[in-house]
This record gives C-alpha cells, sequence and structure tokens, in this order.
C-alpha cells in the first residue's frame, strides 16, 4: 500500500491500525491519495513567491482533491439531554470525503504554526470517538524537505544571480529592515549574498516551529489524536522542481490562483 508513494521519497506512517482500515474498508482512498501527490510539483518559484505561505502547489493539491469528490466540512457535535441541546462543538475540517464504510478526514498542513497540528490531531480524536470520521489523514513537509530548503533556495538564488536587495526587489519581494540587516551580518560573516538570503529566508518563513514532519512525528508518538487511525504523509524535496520553462510555471501560478479565489469564494 502506498509502495509507489514510498519510492518516490514520501514519509508514509500509519498509527493504530490505519493500514489495516484502509487497506479492508477504504482501498480507493490509498490509490486517490498515491495518484494526486504522484501527479503534484511546487517550482521553486512558488515557494520563494509565496513568502513561506500556501504555495499555489498546495492549492492545486486542495483542487485536485476537490475534484475528487474530497469537501470543506463543518462538523456540529451537540450534547443534548432530554431532548434539549444543552452545548455544542465544531470541528472544520478541509476534506473529507463519505464512503460506504465511513468517513475519511484529510488536512494539509504545508506551512502554518505547529500547534495546528495539535488542532488537527484532537480534532480527529474527537470526531472518530463520536463516530463520525473512521480514520484522519495528515500531509506536511516530510523531512527531507524541511532539510534541504534552505539548498534548494540557495540554489534558487545563485542561478537567478541574486547579488543584492535591489534584485530580490526586482522579483516583487520586499524584504524589511530587519531581514536586510541580517544579510548584511551574515555577509560580515563570510557569507555570499545568495547563501545569506537562503539563510534569512527559510529562517524566517520555514523553522522549527513550524508544520513538518519532525514536529508532527513528536506528537503522534507522545499520544496526541490516540486511538484515532491515522495515515501521515510526508512531502519530499524531490516534489519541488528547477528549470520548467516560464509558461508552464505561469500555468500553474494561474491555475493555484483559481484555486485559491474559488476557496476564498465558498468559506
Amino acid at each position: 500500500m502506498l509502495d509507489s508513494l514510498a519510492q518516490a521519497g514520501f514519509q508514509i506512517e500509519f498509527r493504530s491500525h490505519a493500514r489495516a482500515i484502509l487497506g479492508v474498508d477504504f482501498p480507493e482512498v490509498a490509490t486517490e491519495i498515491e495518484q494526486i501527490l504522484l501527479a503534484s510539483s511546487v517550482p521553486i518559484e512558488e515557494i520563494v513567491g509565496s513568502g513561506g505561505g500556501e504555495t499555489k502547489g498546495t492549492q492545486r493539491l486542495r483542487r485536485a482533491l476537490k475534484d475528487r469528490g474530497w469537501r470543506k466540512h463543518n462538523f456540529v457535535v451537540q450534547r443534548v439531554i432530554d431532548g434539549r441541546a444543552r452545548e455544542s462543538q465544531s470541528h472544520e475540517v478541509d476534506h473529507i470525503r463519505d464512503f460506504a464504510a465511513g468517513t475519511v478526514a484529510l488536512e494539509i498542513e504545508w506551512n502554518n504554526k505547529d500547534p495546528f497540528f495539535d488542532r488537527d490531531l484532537e480534532n480527529f480524536k474527537r470526531l472518530h470517538a463520536d463516530g463520525a470520521i473512521s480514520i484522519g489523514v495528515i500531509v506536511t513537509r516530510g523531512a527531507s524537505l524541511q532539510d534541504e530548503l534552505r539548498a534548494l533556495v540557495r540554489r534558487f538564488a545563485e542561478e537567478r544571480g541574486l547579488a543584492s536587495v535591489d534584485d530580490l526587489t526586482g522579483l516583487g519581494l520586499s524584504p524589511t529592515k530587519r531581514q536586510r540587516n541580517n544579510y548584511a551580518s551574515r555577509q560580515r560573516g563570510g557569507m555570499t549574498f545568495p547563501e545569506a538570503w537562503s539563510a534569512s529566508f527559510v529562517a524566517d518563513k520555514f523553522g522549527a516551529a513550524t508544520t513538518h514532519w519532525r514536529k508532527l512525528e513528536d506528537r503522534v508518538h507522545r499520544g496526541v489524536g490516540n486511538p484515532c487511525p491515522l495515515l501521515l504523509i510526508g512531502l519530499p524535496a524531490s516534489i519541488v522542481t528547477f528549470g520548467e520553462p516560464e509558461a508552464v510555471v505561469e500555468a500553474l501560478l494561474d491555475e493555484g490562483e483559481a484555486e485559491s479565489i474559488d476557496d476564498t469564494s465558498n468559506r
């Protein structure tokens, strides 16, 4: 199960019998997720242009799920005493899909603050305990992607010949005074401008306290979300592409932008 993803470098972890549940009750889920993720890519221009926020690639991934019938849903759980509602809790999930055997919930955490993992896992735990979902899926940056982001961004800077802050503004980036000072400090320490900028950019936008594999792994190994069955997937560094033709990158950006607008209008 998900062997092609594993061979492509994706990290995969099953918790609380999730493998057996997927294999018996939801075999189409594993197939769909595998097909969607194997077809996904994120041009390096998107990572730089997003400023650390959700890339258009992530938005395209959301659209691919939506096209397969995965929808946003707000679960409302009420406590009723003698026929009267006493209290209620709501749990919004970005992607769910109903099957004959039950409901599967999925969250994508590209680059949020890491407490969002606590929210997702606790939501899954409560919804599973209430019988609302059968399994929860979380997709996030894998360890290889987290570890190699600095090198990837530096490669972009070197290939583009970025040599000063003026070159960044030419890309539509607007570094703050603090960031400019940080670049200068690193350069005084012996770094080239691409090295200084990439180190500062990744530290600011994709730091240790954001959502990535090790933060997720730490929580599930401590039992957060237990006993909800979980499928955890880490996106590899190989999902980031270089040298895409400009027309292809523009088309991908446009597609992601369309999804972003569509998602906003449906909220």
